[in-house]
Protein backbone atom coordinates (compact mmCIF):
# COMPACT_ATOMS: atom_id res chain seq x y z
CA UNK A 1 0.00 0.00 0.00
CA UNK A 2 1.14 3.50 -0.97
CA UNK A 3 -0.35 6.65 -0.99
CA UNK A 4 0.43 10.42 0.26
CA UNK A 5 -0.59 10.95 3.84
CA UNK A 6 0.06 14.38 6.03
CA UNK A 7 1.38 13.02 9.88
CA UNK A 8 -1.57 13.99 11.87
CA UNK A 9 -0.10 12.96 15.58
CA UNK A 10 2.13 10.92 17.58
CA UNK A 11 1.73 9.48 21.10
CA UNK A 12 3.01 7.10 23.47
CA UNK A 13 1.10 4.17 24.57
CA UNK A 14 1.54 4.04 27.96
CA UNK A 15 1.15 0.39 28.14
CA UNK A 16 4.05 -0.55 25.35
CA UNK A 17 6.01 2.48 25.62
CA UNK A 18 6.04 2.55 22.17
CA UNK A 19 4.79 5.45 19.67
CA UNK A 20 1.86 5.54 17.74
CA UNK A 21 1.76 7.74 14.38
CA UNK A 22 -1.55 8.86 12.70
CA UNK A 23 -1.81 9.68 9.27
CA UNK A 24 -4.69 11.34 7.74
CA UNK A 25 -4.43 9.24 3.94
CA UNK A 26 -5.48 11.02 0.80
CA UNK A 27 -7.25 7.65 -0.48
CA UNK A 28 -9.54 5.20 0.71
CA UNK A 29 -7.15 2.51 2.10
CA UNK A 30 -9.75 0.37 4.45
CA UNK A 31 -9.34 -2.24 2.38
CA UNK A 32 -5.75 -2.36 2.91
CA UNK A 33 -6.58 -1.44 6.94
CA UNK A 34 -8.46 -4.46 6.85
CA UNK A 35 -6.20 -7.13 5.15
CA UNK A 36 -2.99 -5.81 7.72
CA UNK A 37 -4.18 -4.78 10.59
CA UNK A 38 -3.39 -7.65 12.57
CA UNK A 39 -0.02 -7.97 10.78
CA UNK A 40 3.15 -6.75 11.35
CA UNK A 41 4.13 -3.85 8.68
CA UNK A 42 7.24 -1.76 7.69
CA UNK A 43 6.36 1.45 7.43
CA UNK A 44 8.63 4.35 5.53
CA UNK A 45 7.69 7.69 6.35
CA UNK A 46 9.27 10.08 3.16
CA UNK A 47 8.28 13.93 2.19
CA UNK A 48 6.33 13.41 -0.70
CA UNK A 49 7.60 14.97 -3.89
CA UNK A 50 5.14 14.66 -7.43
CA UNK A 51 6.24 11.89 -9.45
CA UNK A 52 7.26 13.22 -13.13
CA UNK A 53 5.50 12.53 -16.35
CA UNK A 54 6.57 10.64 -19.42
CA UNK A 55 6.54 14.19 -21.53
CA UNK A 56 9.83 15.41 -19.08
CA UNK A 57 11.82 12.18 -19.66
CA UNK A 58 10.91 12.56 -23.50
CA UNK A 59 11.90 16.02 -23.76
CA UNK A 60 15.59 15.21 -21.88
CA UNK A 61 15.86 12.23 -24.88
CA UNK A 62 15.03 15.26 -27.67
CA UNK A 63 17.85 17.05 -26.09
CA UNK A 64 20.58 14.20 -25.50
CA UNK A 65 19.84 13.06 -29.48
CA UNK A 66 20.50 16.68 -30.51
CA UNK A 67 23.65 16.78 -28.63
CA UNK A 68 24.89 13.86 -29.61
CA UNK A 69 24.11 14.56 -33.42
CA UNK A 70 26.09 18.20 -32.82
CA UNK A 71 28.72 16.27 -31.26
CA UNK A 72 29.02 13.49 -33.37
CA UNK A 73 28.62 10.97 -30.45
CA UNK A 74 26.10 7.70 -29.44
CA UNK A 75 23.22 9.17 -27.71
CA UNK A 76 23.98 6.83 -24.62
CA UNK A 77 27.20 8.58 -24.21
CA UNK A 78 25.44 11.99 -24.14
CA UNK A 79 22.77 10.46 -22.01
CA UNK A 80 25.00 8.82 -19.25
CA UNK A 81 27.20 12.03 -19.83
CA UNK A 82 24.01 14.61 -18.72
CA UNK A 83 22.95 12.16 -16.05
CA UNK A 84 26.41 12.23 -14.76
CA UNK A 85 26.70 15.66 -14.55
CA UNK A 86 23.29 16.49 -13.64
CA UNK A 87 21.50 13.39 -12.17
CA UNK A 88 20.99 11.75 -8.85
CA UNK A 89 22.89 9.01 -7.32
CA UNK A 90 21.83 5.72 -6.62
CA UNK A 91 21.71 4.80 -3.08
CA UNK A 92 21.60 2.02 -1.34
CA UNK A 93 20.96 2.18 2.80
CA UNK A 94 21.72 5.69 2.28
CA UNK A 95 25.20 4.84 1.01
CA UNK A 96 26.45 5.38 -2.48
CA UNK A 97 27.09 2.57 -4.99
CA UNK A 98 30.35 2.09 -6.95
CA UNK A 99 32.04 0.19 -9.34
CA UNK A 100 35.63 -0.49 -10.70
CA UNK A 101 35.70 -0.83 -14.52
CA UNK A 102 38.92 -1.73 -16.19
CA UNK A 103 40.70 1.70 -17.09
CA UNK A 104 40.34 1.04 -20.81
CA UNK A 105 37.06 1.64 -20.46
CA UNK A 106 35.10 4.53 -21.22
CA UNK A 107 32.26 4.47 -18.45
CA UNK A 108 29.76 7.55 -21.00
CA UNK A 109 29.76 4.28 -23.18
CA UNK A 110 28.21 1.83 -20.69
CA UNK A 111 24.85 0.85 -21.45
CA UNK A 112 23.70 -1.70 -18.63
CA UNK A 113 23.76 1.54 -15.66
CA UNK A 114 24.37 4.88 -15.61
CA UNK A 115 27.93 5.73 -14.24
CA UNK A 116 29.82 8.97 -12.72
CA UNK A 117 33.70 8.23 -13.24
CA UNK A 118 35.75 9.71 -10.35
CA UNK A 119 39.72 10.32 -10.42
CA UNK A 120 39.84 6.90 -7.82
CA UNK A 121 41.62 4.02 -9.25
CA UNK A 122 42.37 0.50 -7.38
CA UNK A 123 45.31 -1.89 -8.72
CA UNK A 124 44.57 -5.37 -8.66
CA UNK A 125 47.13 -8.38 -7.65
CA UNK A 126 47.91 -8.86 -11.38
CA UNK A 127 48.94 -5.03 -11.90
CA UNK A 128 45.58 -3.81 -13.84
CA UNK A 129 44.60 -0.65 -13.16
CA UNK A 130 40.74 0.02 -12.52
CA UNK A 131 38.79 3.09 -12.49
CA UNK A 132 36.14 3.71 -9.74
CA UNK A 133 32.20 4.63 -11.10
CA UNK A 134 30.20 5.97 -9.00
CA UNK A 135 26.40 4.28 -10.13
CA UNK A 136 23.65 6.87 -10.78
CA UNK A 137 19.99 6.65 -11.11
CA UNK A 138 17.97 6.14 -14.61
CA UNK A 139 16.11 9.48 -14.94
CA UNK A 140 12.80 7.29 -15.30
CA UNK A 141 12.54 7.41 -11.44
CA UNK A 142 13.53 10.96 -11.19
CA UNK A 143 10.60 13.56 -9.39
CA UNK A 144 9.34 16.57 -10.80
CA UNK A 145 12.37 18.24 -8.87
CA UNK A 146 15.49 15.99 -10.20
CA UNK A 147 14.00 15.65 -13.39
CA UNK A 148 13.91 19.03 -13.47
CA UNK A 149 17.17 19.65 -12.39
CA UNK A 150 18.46 17.27 -15.13
CA UNK A 151 16.86 19.05 -17.47
CA UNK A 152 17.65 22.52 -16.91
CA UNK A 153 22.09 21.40 -16.66
CA UNK A 154 21.04 19.36 -20.22
CA UNK A 155 19.58 22.52 -21.65
CA UNK A 156 22.36 24.16 -20.62
CA UNK A 157 24.32 21.78 -22.48
CA UNK A 158 22.34 22.33 -25.65
CA UNK A 159 22.67 26.03 -25.64
CA UNK A 160 26.43 26.18 -24.82
CA UNK A 161 26.44 24.01 -28.81
CA UNK A 162 23.68 26.67 -30.16
CA UNK A 163 21.20 24.20 -30.11
CA UNK A 164 17.41 25.75 -29.98
CA UNK A 165 15.45 24.65 -26.74
CA UNK A 166 12.37 25.58 -25.52
CA UNK A 167 12.19 28.90 -24.17
CA UNK A 168 12.22 28.90 -19.49
CA UNK A 169 8.54 30.15 -20.38
CA UNK A 170 7.74 26.74 -22.41
CA UNK A 171 9.74 24.67 -20.06
CA UNK A 172 7.58 25.93 -17.15
CA UNK A 173 4.80 25.14 -19.22
CA UNK A 174 5.93 21.58 -19.14
CA UNK A 175 6.67 21.22 -15.93
CA UNK A 176 3.16 22.80 -15.34
CA UNK A 177 1.41 20.26 -17.53
CA UNK A 178 3.67 17.22 -16.19
CA UNK A 179 2.20 17.68 -12.82
CA UNK A 180 -1.22 17.78 -14.15
CA UNK A 181 -0.80 14.46 -16.14
CA UNK A 182 1.14 12.83 -12.80
CA UNK A 183 -2.06 13.98 -11.14
CA UNK A 184 -4.25 12.47 -13.34
CA UNK A 185 -2.10 9.09 -13.83
CA UNK A 186 -3.11 8.64 -10.10
CA UNK A 187 -6.50 9.67 -10.07
CA UNK A 188 -6.88 6.71 -12.77
CA UNK A 189 -4.64 4.46 -10.91
CA UNK A 190 -6.74 4.85 -7.74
Amino acid sequence: METKAKIHDISIDFETGKQVISLVCEKDIRGEYDRLKDKECRLKVVQYREGRSLDANAYFHVLVGKIAEVMDCSKVFIKNKMIAEYGQYEKINGKLITIPLDDDIEAYDVEFCHLQPTTQTTINTAGKIFRINIVMRGSHTYDTKEMSELIKGTVQEAKALGIETATPQEIKEMEERWGLKIEKEKVNHR
